[in-house]
């Protein structure tokens, strides 16, 4: 029954998700900036093609290339030689900082299975892209295409509208029928051999820019950093998935603060704005001007403006105001770690991974040491055991939809 249940079409996952936003690949690092904080979504999916085109229905070769998600912007603001000229630097081509080849992102069929979807995750891709929709050429529709933008209403082209699938959605599937694997979901992490004992780690003290490469790692890793004192000991996390639902000025914050201060800026409901004129003076000690005239029009209203969170006009400039700014970072998960111990379950840590929208689940030991960490890939890896065919090798993404 579980080999059969991995058989089950991907498109089922697809049930109610919405359609992506597209950028083309020649879209300036500003423009997905807009497009991330206009959308409301944590990514944008970076196509081949430009969908704000009147012809878009007569080129075939349209694909999905990539995504931008906020921490791209900030891991790439972060940068020395960026830090120092932050405007020009967004003025780059998302191209530029998308990772060599497609294996992040993959088209996949929609009849595809869901064992092949855990394949091309376990291969390395983060998102999958499915087309979900057809729809006809109305007049009503051309009227909307030859209006599109870089906000159009979906990703579409040749009648086709798509989603995608993260390792979380998989995972969350899978949870939903777990009854289906049982026994399998009751046993022990440390017996499923899923916990990952090469973990990434920075002191609380040490300064925040020390971690980049970590956070770096971590974000292509769909993993996160562990943030601990001088025993060792867990006190929180610098998770990707945190920074999503940031803005750019965590480039400022990175640059000046330390690990343990990084995540007090980060953390659920927005910086707070001692910490924020702390920030400017060493950006200022530091001769990067540029970077506080970003942080002054990123909260521009967080002191001085009468208009509140709630009593803002909707026709307000997203990411000028305190209210956008709060209104993103109120969508995240705290920095706070969620952890788990050797003999935890299989199943328990799926239902904490999924609650908290944690993708790592740190491993305590009886002591409360942290000896390792569990992600959705590992947990991915038991379900992919189940089925008695080898795993496919490294295929190229001849889907293009």
């Amino acid at each position: 029954m579980a080999v059969s249940f991995l058989n089950r079409e991907v498109s089922d996952l697809c049930l109610g998700k919405p359609a992506l936003k597209p950028i083309p690949a020649g879209a300036t690092l500003s423009e997905a900036l807009t497009a991330l904080k206009k959308s409301g979504e944590t990514h944008v999916s970076v196509w081949s093609c430009d969908h704000s085109r009147k012809v878009l229905e007569e080129d075939s070769a349209c694909i999905c290339i990539g995504k931008i998600c906020m921490v791209d912007v900030i891991l790439f603001l972060s940068k020395e030689e960026n830090l120092v000229n932050p405007s020009k630097a967004l003025q780059t081509p998302v191209s530029f900082i998308l990772p060599e080849g497609n294996s992040i992102v993959r088209h996949l069929d929609p009849n595809s299975s869901l064992l092949e979807a855990i394949d091309y995750v376990l291969e390395g891709a983060q998102n999958l892209v499915i087309p979900i929709q057809n729809y006809k050429s109305t007049p009503s529709r051309k009227k909307l295409l030859s209006k599109a933008s870089y906000l159009s209403p979906a990703s579409y082209h040749n009648g086709v509208e798509y989603c995608w699938l993260t390792q979380e959605d998989i995972v969350r599937f899978l949870l939903n029928s777990i009854g289906v694997f049982s026994p399998m979901p009751t046993f022990s992490i440390e017996s499923l051999n899923i916990i990952n004992h090469d973990m990434m780690t920075v002191s609380y003290h040490d300064p925040a820019i020390s971690s980049l490469d970590d956070i770096a790692r971590a974000y292509i890793e769909q993993s996160s950093v562990a943030v601990v004192d001088e025993e060792n000991r867990l006190i929180g996390e610098i998770s990707p998935f945190t920074l999503a639902y940031c803005d750019e000025t965590v480039a400022a914050a990175i640059a000046t603060l330390s690990a343990g201060d990084l995540m007090t800026y980060i953390d659920y409901g927005g910086p707070p704005e001692d910490l924020i004129e702390l920030i400017k003076t060493r950006l200022q000690d530091k001769k990067l001007g540029a970077m506080v005239e970003l942080l002054d029009e990123e909260f521009s209203l967080s002191s001085s403006s009468s208009c509140s969170a709630s009593s803002c006009s909707s026709d307000d400039e997203l990411g000028s105001s305190k209210a956008t700014v709060l209104g993103r970072y109120s969508s995240a998960r705290r920095s706070e770690a969620i952890t788990c111990y050797p003999w935890s379950s299989l199943v328990a840590v799926m239902f904490q991974a999924l609650a908290h929208r944690a993708n790592s689940i740190w491993v305590m030991d009886e002591d409360h040491n942290m000896i390792g960490v569990v992600t959705f890939q590992g947990i991915l890896e038991v379900f992919r055991s189940i089925a008695n065919v080898r795993r496919k090798p490294e295929r190229e993404n001849t889907s293009k939809q």
